[in-house]
Formats: C-alpha cells, structure tokens, sequence
C-alpha cells in the first residue's frame, strides 16, 4: 500500500512518525495532512535513505538541489561529487536530470549514495533512447514511456516529474497567446513537439491511468510537471499556464483517488506582483496540493546571478504557501553548473526557504534566529559560525580579516555598536555600586 493509502485508512505508519519527529509534529497531523492530499512524503518502497521528508503544507519549505549530466558533459563521478555537495550544504531532494551518457549507470550511482529523496524526469530517458534507436528523439510510442516509467520506478526512484499538462488543448491557449519566449521547459518542448510530429495527444495523458499504476505499485510521488511555465516574466500567468494549471488540477484528484501521492510543479520566471496570485492559483485549482516552484526568478536581467533573482521569488511564494523551491544556481541559462555553482544554488534556496518558514511562524525556524542572535548579542564568534546557514563561508570570512580585537569583527573595529553598548551597561553598574557605597557611609 502506499502512504496515502495507509493515511486514508487512519494508519500511521514508522515513516509518517519518523517525519513527524524531523518535523517537530504530531504523526497524527501527518496523517491527517496526506490523507487530504495536501502532504506528500516521496519514497518509492524499492529505496532506502537516511534522510526521508514530508513535503507540504504547515512543514518546513524543502529545496530541491538539480544534478545530471548533459550531452556536453556526461562524466558521473563529477555528477556524484555534486550530488555530495548538496546534500553536504542541506538539500531535501535531488533530481537527476541526466541526458548525456548511459542515464541508467547515472541513475543506479546516485539512487546508491544518496541519502534523500531522488527524482527524475522519464520523458528525457524516452527521448534519449529513441534517439539512439530511431535516429529522432520523436519517434517513440506510448508503450516506450511506460517501459521507462516502470524500469525507473523499479530501480528505487522517488519522484516522477511527469508532463502530463501539455495537451492539445493547452497548446491551442498556447498558440493564441503568442508568448515572447514560447516553451522553456525540456520536457514540455519534447512533448509539444511529440504532438505536432504525431499529430496525437500527449501520452502522458492519455496512458495517465495505466502511468498510477506504475506510481501506485512503487509508491511514487508523482510531480505534475509545468510544461507551460513562462521563461521570461512577460509571459508570466498567461492563458497557456492556467490551462495546464487546470488540466494538472484535474489530473491530481485522478492520482488521490487511486491513492497515488501527488504534487503540482510551478513557475518559473514571474513579476514580484504575481507571486501570491499564482500560489493561490495551485491551491485553488489543485485542491491544495503541495507546490513545487522552480525560483520563480522575478526579473530576467542578471543572468550569473540567478540563484539570487530566484531566492528572492523562492522567498515570497514560500511565503505565501509554496512548499518545495528547486534551486537555481548562477550558471543558470550560461552553463553546465559547476560543484560551486551547486554549493551556491543550495544555499541560496535554503535561505529562502528559511525566510519563508519564519513567515509561516516555524517553531525551529524562529528559535534557530533567536539562537544565532544571542551568539551575535555575546559576540561570540565560534557559535555564530556554527549557527551559520553555511558555516563554512562564515568562517573563511571571518578570518580572512585579521580582527586587531578578538570580540570584534573589521567592520566597525573599536566603534562596534555591541560593544560600545556592553561598555555603557559595564560603566552604568560601576557608577551605581560607587553610589550605593557613598549612600551608605552618609
């Protein structure tokens, strides 16, 4: 049985009391949050990990950390010493993304040594493989996705991001709104141009119910991906987004009915002014199942810098109810992402995540706040490193600038507000405990 199943039947089972410890929470809150639909917990029973997480509604905004190789760049150690960077700087997830070399040797190698949730996207196996058979990455069949779909699930991966929203119908909203930037997503062009090649519909959505068999049987999470998102934050909330947000609403009942955990992929790139609408926009027509965004990045113009365009989105829509941020490194749109380029991605998403959890009143997210303040009050440097959302960087800071005086950072040196303000308090006690003596002699 899956865990929905198991939650829809009021059984608590060792991985929902194991979250719930993670969390902080009653297992009977989890529960209760699954069997609504509204939590999912991505583990297929053919995969072991340390580090299981809920992902949801009322629990910590997780992030998700992209690795995987590319046609350019397809050695699976260097995707693995990725792997371990992401984990290493606090990622909930990963996703592999590979498309370049043998997909299932980088499939296996990361399922093995990672120590949380795994996901992928099964259209870019199928296209790979017709690729390398048919001579076009176009020319395969129904029954060729759901051979992938099950071989991946049986090898222990947890999350499915499946494009089941790019339809003809939604291609048509598409058509006649005449975006600036068209389709960015990989997967939602593979399948747009599936369709115009055929000229049949998506068989992500035709074969939906033989695809919950495959995700029922494993008890994967099924990620309804965002094939529509908008690539420049002209197009953001277009016609051709909500159609798909629709048909994934849809298509999410389907899954909870037949006891198949679900969550909604988001945009994107999308103005600062968007971002609650589209947030409300998932829950409404996704009966509030927990949404997945890439960023959203809020402006287009800093490419190298766009983990920070899509922290400050990943901020505001976590925030405002999002529950899982995939990061965005700074060679987003430039480059295959380096292991800093990770590093980066990962903390950036964390921050975000974290300044979100503060807004939704997280209990460990505001005592971990409160903790770092009191070490910063006392100037007491090793637990404010410690305390540091990446330690590392902090402390290499911090000793790079050679601090003439150890309680004080090169900043403000001898005119530290902290400091100055310790000395007045010091000076203030010792002038009332003279006064107090001089009180008494009289």
């Amino acid at each position: 049985m899956t865990q929905l199943e198991y939650a829809r039947r009021n059984t608590i089972t060792p991985l929902m009391r194991k979250v719930a410890r993670l969390e902080g929470v009653e297992p009977i809150q989890i529960m209760r949050l699954i069997r609504e639909g509204k939590v999912v917990i991505p583990l297929n029973v053919n995969h072991k990990i340390d580090k299981p997480c809920a992902i949801g509604s009322t629990l910590r905004t997780k992030v998700n950390a992209n690795i995987g190789t590319s046609t350019d760049e397809s050695r699976v150690a260097a995707e693995i010493e990725k792997l371990k960077v992401a984990i290493k700087h606090g990622a909930d997830a990963l996703m592999d993304l590979s498309v370049g070399g043998d997909l299932k040797k980088m499939r296996g190698e990361v399922l093995k040594r990672s120590s949380v949730p795994v996901g992928t996207v099964p259209v870019y196996e199928v296209a790979v493989r017709a690729q390398g058979k048919n001579k076009n990455f176009l020319k395969f069949s129904p029954e060729d996705v759901l051979q992938v779909l099950e071989e991946q699930a049986k090898q222990g991966v947890d999350f499915f991001t499946i494009h089941s929203g790019v339809t003809r119908l939604s291609l048509a909203a598409l058509e006649k709104q005449k975006r600036l930037m068209g389709v960015v997503s990989r997967g939602g062009a593979i399948i747009a141009s599936w369709i115009k090649y055929h000229k049949k519909e998506n068989p992500f959505y035709t074969h939906f119910e033989r695809i919950l068999d495959i995700a029922y049987k494993y008890d994967v999470t099924l990620s309804l991906g965002d094939g529509l998102r908008p690539g420049s934050i002209l197009d953001a909330t277009d016609k051709a987004q909500v159609a798909e947000l629709k048909i994934l609403g849809a298509l999410a009942k389907r899954a909870h009915e037949r006891n198949v955990q679900v969550m909604i992929e988001g945009p994107g790139h999308v103005p600062l002014d968007q971002i609650r609408k589209n947030i409300l926009l998932e829950k409404k027509y996704c009966h509030g199942a927990p949404f997945y965004v890439l960023g959203p990045l809020v402006t287009d113009v800093a490419p190298g810098y766009d983990h920070i365009t899509s922290a400050i989105g990943g901020a505001l829509a976590a925030g405002f109810g999002a529950d899982f941020l995939c990061y965005v490194t700074p060679a987003e749109h430039l480059r295959h992402p380096t292991l800093e380029d990770v590093r980066e991605g990962v903390i950036a998403a964390r921050i975000a995540a974290h300044a979100a959890d503060l807004v939704k009143r997280n209990r460990e997210a505001i005592g971990w706040d409160r903790e770092i303040s009191a070490a910063r009050k006392a100037r007491d440097w090793k637990k404010q490193i410690k305390l540091s959302i990446d330690p590392w960087k902090a402390r290499e800071y911090h000793l790079s600038s050679k601090p003439k005086l150890s309680r004080v950072c090169t900043m403000c040196g001898k005119y530290c507000s902290i400091k100055l303000m310790e000395d007045c308090a010091a000076s203030d006690a010792d002038r009332y405990c003279v006064d107090a003596r001089y009180v008494s002699r009289v």
